[in-house]
């Protein structure tokens, strides 16, 4: 067993805040071991949270279409969320996102940080409200992505979220989606 599946099963017992009651389970991050960059999400969504998986809905499609404009090679990533277990609200049939806590965050930054250490990647992108989760309430997206920085050894790039890009007007979504692209192939020249 290697350290990352260690950390995988031992995080899917994780009850260091409430969101573990209602979650269907814990989503822990996936893609390559020696990946040379770590994507960071906020949280997983509903399609997440029912598969067990990270980036696997329509965001993660998203973002796998903007890695390919980056000529980024998407077998040699690894995505992963600040938060494990998706926090929502139930409107009739539909799971709607709401956004963690500050305690939420602060509750599974070891998770993360331990993944940081066995992936040990030369470059985290942090996606979205992540970006100010992780760098606290002071950081703002787009003004301030080259300021990104954490106690952690690899370059920090602070990007769009791709859920964002899709919850946005339609008419804005081009050049939204082009600047997460940007973003990624600074990523890239840094790895």
């Amino acid at each position: 067993m290697t350290a990352l599946s260690t950390l995988a099963k031992e995080a899917q017992g994780c009850q260091r805040c409430d969101l573990y009651r209602n979650a269907t389970q814990t989503v822990f991050g996936s893609g390559s071991t020696k990946a040379w960059l770590m994507m960071v999400g906020e949280q997983p969504g509903d399609q997440e949270d029912r598969a067990g998986e990270p980036f696997v809905g329509p965001a993660g499609r998203l973002l796998d279409k903007a890695l390919a404009a980056a000529d980024i090679d998407r077998e040699r990533v690894y995505v992963t969320n600040a938060v494990k277990h998706f926090k929502f609200e139930q409107r009739s049939k539909r799971r709607i996102h709401k956004a963690p806590s500050r305690t939420e965050v602060v509750a599974c930054r070891p998770w993360l940080l331990a993944e940081m250490n066995v992936i040990s990647p030369d470059v985290v992108v942090l996606l979205g409200a992540t970006a100010k989760s992780l760098m606290g309430n002071d950081f703002r997206l787009p003004s301030e992505r080259d300021k990104a920085e954490l106690d952690v050894d690899p370059q920090v790039v602070a990007a769009m979220h791709p859920s964002a890009i899709l919850r946005g007007p339609p008419r804005d979504r081009d050049k939204a989606f082009d600047a997460l692209v940007a973003d990624l192939r600074v990523a890239a020249a840094l790895g």
